[in-house]
């Protein structure tokens, strides 16, 4: 959540921190500002409620070569121009950014306001700049490391002062980088804010703090001892991050999943495979933990697992995880987040690591923090993902319980002949997907059931039921549909109460074991007058009988669909926020990473 970015060199600072603000607005805000140190050695501060466009608009020219930005998601006062950052001290000499939360605000503000310090926002963050101010001896970085030793809480914070060519900046449990270039240098919440201009980048850690300067970046850890740190280059560029000529990322990111697929296949399928890489012989048991679209995948997770390795899968919550008793089992604990920065998440992480367990970690972004805090780790391949509402990311989650459940089988409970062919299923994911996405202008005229509608079911079973939450989850966040999703066989404990013809349902029916089952339960619905969007393999008459729409996949095996039946209800998703006029990149109320817990 939020977004930070900062910038010390030649080129002007106020286009480099708007162009950096621009490509984090994916995260999710709803207030925006800068602050930048003059020619005259002065500090500007331009701040509103609303997008960077708004700001932009308002905003004079700037001129200076230092400088921060942030976008803000109100968590600790309302949106408003008061309550944006960056935060200024008394004598507006100092400016601060920051993102996370400020547990002790109360106790911080009430000493500081005794102290003679006036306050101008609701905010927990302007007690960090009044503290700065109060430790200011002529180092900026000295007072921001006794400021945070007066605080309790989570942050990624940056802060300039006038006069001065330097940005401090540290970390806690809230993401930051530094990107290096030539005689110019960068801070940032994500690499997409500067690979304009660099791919060179530091991931800053847990309990360090960093001078930065045109010239070079220091970085000291928590004993403050100064440190070296290597960059890693990132492989992908800014262009990877763009639409493509797509109508927005959410679009361009579905149809980029069988090259997400086929990525994800090639970087991980024969590390799985391999004798050295997770002996199920250490453990006789799973846990998955995640939140969100990443629980979705867990699930879909355990049905893969269970089904092809027999072997007994759990799923959590990483927010309940914490509540959780300890066991005498001692189970495989896999992690699965999308940007590796979940809070819940690596809360979870710790809590495992501290009971002793095995832990790997699934995500898409290389050196994020789940990384260090885990024994093993499998990167998803996706690339880069802008939308808010994950979707290729998701898919190649799936793709990783897959494998993992096929390495898991192949020393349990697989034949060869079993292993061979889902194997080619797999490898055949691509091809697969690329004919539903064929589609989409089909799903596009068959969604007008859903368009008006104030509410709708998605059913599933077996493991196409966490399909159909991922389906609900997907058309609530983008096209503000209340949605939920249901075990079929959950139809007659209380949801048929709500079904008529305003209430349509979406229903997923393939040839596998629960393909009976979902043909009684689609005609129950039926009944009860609710329109019924099929998806259904090609060919099926029998659903095509009973259902109002149908939507056709490909045939594949059972255990599989959760993945073509995953592009089908993305695309539901994507029409049906479009033809509503939705925000569908931005989704009101939503960020792309939950760093705050």
């Amino acid at each position: 959540m939020c977004g930070i970015v900062g910038y010390a060199g030649p080129r002007d600072a106020q286009q480099v921190l708007i162009d950096g603000l621009q490509r984090l607005e994916y995260r999710g805000y709803d207030s925006a500002g800068i602050a930048v140190v003059n020619e005259e050695e002065s500090l500007q501060v331009f701040k509103d409620e609303g997008d960077v466009t708004k700001l932009t608009g308002s905003m004079p020219v700037i001129e200076g070569h230092i400088g921060i930005g942030h976008t803000r998601w109100a968590t600790c006062g309302k949106p408003s121009k008061e309550n944006a950052h960056p935060m200024i001290d008394c004598e507006n000499c100092i400016a601060l950014v920051h993102n996370g939360i400020i547990e002790n605000r109360t106790e911080l503000r009430d000493r500081l306001e005794n102290e003679g310090h006036v306050f101008t926002s609701e905010t927990d963050t302007e007690v960090l700049v009044h503290l700065l101010e109060e430790y200011y001896d002529g180092n900026l970085r000295s007072a921001l490391a006794r400021a945070l030793e007066d605080v309790k809480g989570t942050y990624a914070v940056a802060a300039v002062r006038k006069g001065s060519n330097e940005i401090v900046a540290a970390r806690k449990e809230n993401p930051l980088i530094v990107g290096l270039g030539s005689e110019e240098n960068f801070i940032a919440s994500d690499v997409t804010a500067v690979l304009n201009y660099t791919n060179k980048v530091i991931y800053i850690e847990d309990g360090e703090i960093l001078t930065l300067t045109p010239s070079g970046v220091e970085i000291f850890n928590d004993k403050g001892e100064k440190i070296n740190k290597d960059y890693i280059t990132i492989s992908w560029t800014a262009e990877d991050a763009q639409k493509g000529g797509f109508e927005h990322y959410m679009l361009k990111e579905i149809f980029e999943q069988p090259l997400a697929i086929h990525n994800s296949l090639l970087g991980n399928f024969d590390k799985i495979m391999s004798s050295d890489f997770l002996s199920s012989q250490d453990f006789s048991s799973v846990k998955l933990i995640a939140c969100g679209t990443s629980y979705n995948a867990s699930l879909v997770g355990k049905y893969a697992i269970e089904y092809l390795a027999g072997i007994p899968v759990t799923v959590e919550l990483a927010s309940e995880c914490r509540y959780s008793s300890e066991t005498r089992e001692d189970p495989l604990v896999i992690l699965v987040t999308q940007s590796g920065e979940t809070a819940d998440t690596l809360a979870a992480a710790r809590l495992a690591k501290k009971r002793g367990h095995r832990t790997l970690a699934v995500t898409n972004v290389v050196a994020s923090t789940i990384t260090r805090e885990v024994d093993n780790v499998l990167y998803t391949q996706a690339g880069p993902e802008i939308g808010v509402a994950a979707t290729k990311t998701y898919v190649t989650q799936l793709m990783a319980m897959y494998m993992l459940a096929l390495k898991l089988g192949k020393s349990r409970t697989l034949r060869r002949d079993e292993i061979h062919r889902y194997t080619h299923g797999l490898k055949s994911m691509p091809r697969t997907v690329s004919n539903v996405l064929a589609k989409s202008d089909e799903i596009s005229e068959a969604v007008g059931m859903l368009t008006n509608a104030q509410s709708a079911f998605f059913l599933g079973r077996h493991i196409n039921y966490p399909t159909m939450l991922e389906g609900a989850l997907k058309l609530k966040e983008i096209s503000y549909i209340h949605a939920e999703g249901y075990a079929a066989g959950e139809l007659k404990h209380g949801p048929l109460a709500l079904l008529d013809s305003n209430t349509p349902t979406v229903a997923a029916c393939v040839w596998d074991m629960s393909y009976e089952k979902m043909l009684s339960a689609i005609s129950e619905v039926a009944a009860r007058d609710s329109p019924v969007l099929g998806i259904g393999i090609e060919g099926d008459r029998d659903l095509e009988a009973i259902v109002d729409r149908i939507i056709s996949i490909p045939e594949v095996e059972g255990i599989l669909s959760p993945i073509p039946l995953t592009v089908a209800v993305q695309l539901i998703a994507y029409h049906t926020a479009r033809k509503r006029g939705c925000p569908i990149d931005r989704p009101k109320n939503l960020a792309k990473s939950v760093t705050v817990d």
